[in-house]
């Protein structure tokens, strides 16, 4: 008795069918990691002429802050340019400043100083160290809006 034998053909694994797979796969990868990335920020441009002429932070400074014993400082200006007016037990003394950063810079009998923005424990004075909005020039010297 003879046995038949069934040849099945089959379809050749061709490149155009590897190339086909491997487009699909390479779809469904890129897919995948789209999901787990955050989306590009956009990039930053050049300042626009409405931002040209912001004010400095540190213009919310201007008025009157009030320190211990009578003593206060008073900014006034603008725009980057200050007078700081500060009063001391000897008395007022007013001295050009510019913003630098987030600090009013000026100079104080040839030594460079800041003023910087803290809390009332920062200045170093146990009278304003329950205050929180206060300006520091340095540790000992600070002075607290109400």
């Amino acid at each position: 008795m003879a046995t038949k034998t069934r040849v099945v053909q089959r379809t050749p694994f061709t490149i155009a069918t590897a190339g086909w797979v491997m487009a699909c796969a390479t779809l469904a990868l890129l897919a995948a990691g789209c999901k787990d990335q955050s989306p590009v920020p956009a990039p930053v441009s050049a300042a626009s002429p409405s931002d040209a002429g912001a004010a400095p932070v540190t213009d919310q400074w201007l008025g009157k802050w009030n320190g211990p014993e009578g003593t206060f400082l008073q900014i006034t200006g603008g725009n980057g340019r200050y007078e700081v007016t500060i009063q001391n037990l000897d008395g007022p003394r007013t001295f050009q400043a510019q913003a630098a950063g987030q600090q009013i810079a000026f100079e104080r009998e040839g030594v460079k100083e800041s003023l910087r923005a803290t809390n009332g424990a920062e200045t170093g004075m146990k009278w304003l160290s329950e205050k929180s909005n206060c300006l520091t020039v340095r540790t000992g010297e600070g002075y607290c809006r109400d």
